[in-house]
């Protein structure tokens, strides 16, 4: 059998090789702490949760869902989104349900890109953003995001040539995985540049409310109110630990809108109307568990920080999202793919390798804080018998 070209940048993948190396962890015996994906370890709240379970006896909602049957969960996001940012949204034109925002920006470029169309992206940045380029079968620029510069690109140094065949530019901030958080003025010099050049805005903004301390994450229409060149979207996975329920949206200028709702309605169908219930209740109901899962977050990256402290590993405290974005001591400091291999393979940590994040990703781990304290500290003990052993 032949297959498509498109397949060949993705064929390579280094969270399905430390896959590999976690279950031969297990089966030599170890016990894993898996510290290497971002999947909450938090419930949904029961609010969330009664909303679906409810929605279970009701026949009518075991069919199909089309577009128009999702109109009350629009308006929820809508209403949300204009309460926590103060800019209004059309829940008809503005607002599109999805599979979690990773549907968005991966099947986006399939609406925006022809075959060999650039797509200005984050490096390092999070994989889906360039897997749905290759997918359309556009190219890549990356846009190196450096510690020195707060891990935001600069945006003047994409060459003229590239930005002559570019149609669009990813953000992600706060970010995954350097746990950076753009300021408004970036925001709104990435929207000038966007317009002056004729791309397309796409902000991936999973962790808006994952911010520490007094910090704020801004919101891409704070800078694009009239939603010009820009489209975000958004996933109730991190806020509201409903990853495993599959839901997001997106909010954007309505051609993006209604471009992206044409690709999906190719490809899928709308989920379940009862995960939708839930997700309404999610977005309208109390906040409680959002304050609870930020002080959770903080109080395992304030021990894991210290821990890692206490063994000589100095690490910035990260401002925003359920990471820690570290730089590898020597000799691991050009092979984070070998330092997460093998670590896991003699410990049972699983952290994630930088280099799997793009080219300017290599020199750092990125741990996630997906368990409680003490197996944190569990955690850095086992580095700690690694790197000095």
């Amino acid at each position: 059998m032949q297959f498509a070209k498109r397949l060949e940048p993705l064929q390579h993948n280094v969270f399905a090789d430390m896959d590999q190396a976690k279950a031969k962890a297990r089966a030599s015996g170890l016990e894993v702490i898996d510290l290497s994906l971002g999947s909450l370890d938090l419930p949904a709240a029961n609010h969330i949760t009664d909303a679906i379970a409810q929605a279970l006896t009701d026949t009518s909602s075991h069919g199909y869902l089309l577009f128009h049957g999702t109109k009350d969960f629009r308006q929820a996001a809508a209403d949300w989104y204009s309460k926590k940012f103060a800019v209004s949204v059309d829940p008809e034109t503005e607002v599109l349900p999805l599979i979690g925002s990773q549907e968005g920006t991966a099947h986006l470029p399939l609406a925006v890109l022809n075959p060999g169309d650039f797509a200005l992206l984050l490096d390092p940045g999070y994989p889906s953003h360039s897997g749905g380029v290759y997918l359309a079968s556009g190219q890549i620029y990356p846009m190196p995001l450096r510690a020195e510069n707060g891990f935001l690109p600069v945006l003047e140094e994409v060459p003229s040539t590239v930005l002559a065949q570019a149609k669009m530019m990813v953000l992600s901030y706060p970010h995954n995985p350097t746990t950076a958080i753009a300021p408004l003025s970036f925001f709104q010099k990435a929207v000038a540049f966007c317009q002056q050049h004729n791309l397309v805005l796409v902000h991936d903004f999973p962790y808006l409310d994952l911010v520490f301390a007094e910090n704020i994450a801004p919101s891409i229409f704070q800078a694009d109110r009239e939603k010009t060149v820009s489209i975000e979207f958004f996933t109730l996975s991190k806020s509201y630990n409903m990853g495993g329920f599959r839901i997001g949206f997106a909010i954007g200028n309505p051609a993006l809108i209604k471009a992206l709702r044409q690709v999906k309605a190719a490809i899928d169908f709308n989920q379940y109307r009862g995960i939708l219930n839930g997700a309404i209740a999610a977005l309208s109901g109390p906040q409680d568990n959002v304050k609870s899962n930020v002080a959770i977050l903080r109080d395992r990256r304030d021990t894991f920080i210290q821990a890692l402290n206490r063994i000589g590993w100095e690490v910035p405290t990260p401002p925003a999202t359920m990471y820690i974005w570290a730089k590898l001591p020597e000799p691991w400091a050009s092979d984070s793919l070998t330092f997460a291999a093998k670590l896991v393979e003699n410990t049972g940590v699983a952290v994630a390798p930088g280099a799997g994040f793009g080219k300017f990703g290599e020199g750092y781990v990125r741990f996630a804080l997906v368990h409680q304290p003490q197996i944190l500290e569990k955690a850095v003990i086992g580095i700690s018998k690694f790197l000095y052993p």
